[in-house]
């Protein structure tokens, strides 16, 4: 099993696209510098409204994603645009998810 971030934020709407251009070096740095990091897609739920949705190799790797914070100019460039965190919640990926 993988474990699931799945965060639910806000960004207005002008600042979408400001929003994606920042995503590539964010998980650039995810890559460089955090040990279990998998996967991440980026869902746009609403106009002002998104889903994170990160995969991870442990719960522990996950664990010391959030210690680390926006250690990094990409991570901090992303974050910096988010206006609010909504949710934000840990899961794990059942045996059908599996290839």
């Amino acid at each position: 099993m993988t474990t699931v971030e799945i965060t639910r934020f806000r960004v207005p709407a002008e600042r979408a696209d400001a929003l994606l251009a920042a995503r590539p070096a964010m998980l650039r740095d995810f890559q460089a510098d955090r040990a279990g990091f998998l996967d991440a897609r980026l869902i746009r739920v609403a106009a002002d409204e998104w889903l994170d949705i990160v995969f991870w190799g442990s719960s522990e790797d996950y664990a010391e994603s959030r210690r680390r914070g926006a250690n990094r100019p990409g991570i901090q460039t992303f974050f910096s645009l988010i206006d609010s965190v909504i949710s934000s919640e840990e899961g794990t990926t059942t045996d059908l998810d599996q290839p």
